[in-house]
């Protein structure tokens, strides 16, 4: 197959527990290997591969050779701790006979949310990159708590493709792509080959992962796509088992379902807004507000919003609702919880009298909102 007829650039491959398992206990060897041939095909066509990989606490169970341990938090950053050296081992040892090294970059939300590390991981990975050297990414389970943790690596891979600026997000996984019933209950289910927009009705077809290793599934998928397709990338989602599944979707041949890419993506602050930081409160709309940050691309003034949810500070990262519940938009606001409270349905002019202190007449300003 000819790589070189490929317009990818840069490619960030997600690789579930259960592809990386075969659907057993530890890890199969023999199909990281053919994966691992198959990404240093695309590194010697000149297609830059980055890799977000599952199975840090798969591997760490094997390693310890499957010990009865509580369900806990700490046994899982246990196992997480452990079987992320032996992942890392596995995956340095495996592309080692393609002649690449790996470099290891483990990361958590707290990473994408501030600005500065933000950057700094974006410098780290385009400086491996520019060594021909293939980034494995995990987020960071030994340390990680449920505030700081993307949660699971659908969504990191999602973000890690915003951070590189890749071309194409390739989510592979145990199913052959998405489906308009679930295949394992439903015999007569059609895979979804072309999804040019995400909705509700979309999202309810999501089934959930039941390879009992992983902590993704559908749900997880659709949202990553929705995330790297709205900063113009690309993204399919394949099984991890098909046949030369990675070079065949970098050559362009029908695998999987394909997400068309959204014409005009987010600039880069937008895409941080997006992809970074966790959410600290909720604003809800009136119609008005909703018409003029969706229809108008105007900023948030404070006479319409109706309700404040959430304790946060100034230049918090909030979500903004219309009044039957539906997320419009995300963005920095400019003023704090107590604050909007105060102001909340008051005209712009109020604020000062009101507060004593202005700060724009923008809650949320345009500039600082992505609208969804």
């Amino acid at each position: 197959m000819n790589l070189s007829t490929s317009r990818y650039k840069r490619v960030v491959i997600k690789l579930g527990t259960s592809v990386l398992t075969s659907g057993s206990n530890k890890l199969d060897k023999a199909h990281m290997v053919e994966l691992a041939r198959q990404m240093a095909a695309l590194m010697r066509s000149g297609i830059e591969v980055v890799l977000c990989t599952s199975g840090a606490i798969a591997a760490g169970r094997e390693h310890l050779l499957y010990p009865q341990l509580p369900d806990t938090i700490a046994n899982k950053q246990l196992l997480a701790a452990v079987g992320q050296s032996q992942l890392i081992l596995a995956w340095a040892q495996l592309f080692s006979i393609y002649g690449l090294h790996v470099g290891q970059l483990l990361l958590t939300r707290a990473d994408l949310h501030d600005r500065e590390r933000y950057l700094n991981a974006r410098d780290a990975l385009n400086a491996l990159l520019a060594q021909n050297i293939i980034p494995i990414i995990n987020e960071n389970d030994a340390v990680a708590t449920n505030e700081i943790k993307v949660g699971d690596n659908d969504n990191l891979s999602a973000r890690v493709a915003l951070l590189c600026d890749a071309d194409l997000l390739l989510l592979l996984t145990d199913q052959k792509g998405l489906f308009d019933a679930d295949p394992r209950t439903h015999p007569d289910a059609h895979l979804i080959s072309e999804v040019a927009n995400i909705d509700d009705s979309l999202r309810e077809m999501a089934g959930a992962s039941v390879s009992g290793l992983g902590t993704g599934g559908m749900t997880t998928k659709l949202q990553a796509a929705d995330i790297a397709r709205r900063a113009g990338i690309e993204v399919i989602i394949a099984s991890g088992h098909h046949s030369d599944v990675i070079v065949k979707v970098t050559t362009h041949q029908r695998v999987g379902t394909h997400f068309s890419p959204i014409e005009n993506p987010l600039e880069s602050r937008k895409q941080w807004i997006l992809a970074g930081p966790k959410a600290k409160g909720k604003l809800v709309l009136d119609e008005g507000a909703v018409r003029a940050v969706c229809e108008k691309g105007r900023s948030l003034l404070s006479t319409g919003i109706t309700r404040v949810d959430g304790n946060f500070e100034r230049g918090a990262t909030v979500e903004m609702f219309d009044a039957h519940g539906h997320k419009i938009a995300r963005g920095i606001c400019r003023y704090s919880a107590l604050a909007l409270r105060i102001i909340a349905g008051k005209h712009s002019d109020d604020i000062e009298p009101l507060l004593g202190y202005d700060h724009g007449n923008a809650i949320v300003h345009r500039n600082d909102m992505v609208v969804l």
